[in-house]
């Protein structure tokens, strides 16, 4: 394990480019490389992305925060549900010069065929979520009670799928049914209630934390016998809301330990979220750094 100290003196990572390796994807924040037909190598980089747009700033360490976080994840469900994540030195495949791009901040997965819909899971009535009800009174076309305001506590998780974008474009929310049209109802069902049952589980391990899981989102692969699995990443603060329990309070924007900082800031400048978007401050790029390390000494000891 690391601390954010020697986090913060590490140059980022933006892009990798390993020779050893064929590069099959570069993706907002992961570059994937092909190890033989059955395995792959993920490079977690120092990339950030907000608004389904990357930034042109890195936050240092991000990357290795990300890894381990997904790491401590996999382990502690693979019980509650197969995951893609191989415990193997990603060194190993390397040259040695190539060492200072992947060393702590690489996963060698199980090579599977991805399902192109994020499963989103929400506890709390926050971001599109609430920008939605706001005008709707509903969370991805789904009816709610009036009288809700932000930060609230939904009477059960809601599962809400979406589209997985590719690079510059955009998630859309969609129906369950429209996700049961596209993959079937035996699997949208697989995943649907195992999403939901990995909400619960970490959310009660993280109040046990002191942090609140307001949100989250996990992805999905299919192994060649149809055997669902967990893949990407997991519960990190890039795809996940973390607040704190001590600070909590409806009616006000929670303070979190996650990418909605960066999110604020961006929402503050004038941006339209389609054309290049500004360069994160320094100060921005560092406290933003410090919540992604909190939530990994938070969680992960």
């Amino acid at each position: 394990m690391f601390d954010d100290k020697s986090i913060s003196m590490n140059k980022p990572v933006f892009e990798t480019n390993l020779k050893s390796l064929q590069l099959l994807n570069r993706g907002k924040v992961r570059d994937l490389y092909l190890i033989d037909e059955d395995r792959l190598l993920i490079v977690q980089t120092d990339r950030i992305s907000a608004f389904d747009t990357v930034l042109p700033s890195a936050i240092p360490g991000k990357g290795k925060v990300l890894t381990e976080m997904s790491k401590y994840w996999f382990k502690k469900f693979s019980k509650l549900v197969p995951n893609h994540y191989l415990e193997i030195d990603p060194l190993i495949f390397v040259e040695q010069e190539e060492y200072q791009q992947v060393e702590g901040r690489a996963l060698v997965v199980k090579k599977l065929i991805p399902i192109q819909f994020e499963a989103v899971v929400r506890g709390y009535l926050a971001g599109s979520g609430w920008e939605e009800y706001q005008t709707s009174k509903s969370i991805s076309g789904e009816s709610m009670e009036s009288g809700l305001d932000i930060g609230d506590k939904l009477h059960e998780p809601l599962f809400t799928p979406s589209t997985k974008a590719n690079l510059g474009e955009h998630d859309i929310n969609i129906s369950f049914e429209q996700m049961v049209e596209a993959i079937g109802m035996e699997t949208a069902n697989i995943i649907k209630d195992k999403s939901i049952q990995l909400y619960e589980n970490a959310s009660s391990f993280c109040v046990g934390k002191g942090l609140i899981l307001a949100d989250t989102k996990f992805e999905f692969g299919l192994d060649d016998r149809g055997q669902v699995f967990l893949i990407d990443e997991i519960l990190t603060p890039d795809s996940s809301r973390f607040w704190s329990v001590d600070t909590y309070e409806t009616g006000k924007p929670p303070l979190s330990f996650d990418k909605q900082y960066v999110r604020d800031w961006l929402n503050a400048q004038d941006w339209d979220k389609s054309t290049e978007p500004p360069p994160l401050p320094e100060n921005i790029i560092m406290k933003t750094q410090k919540k992604y390390c909190h939530a990994l000494k938070i969680i992960c000891g």
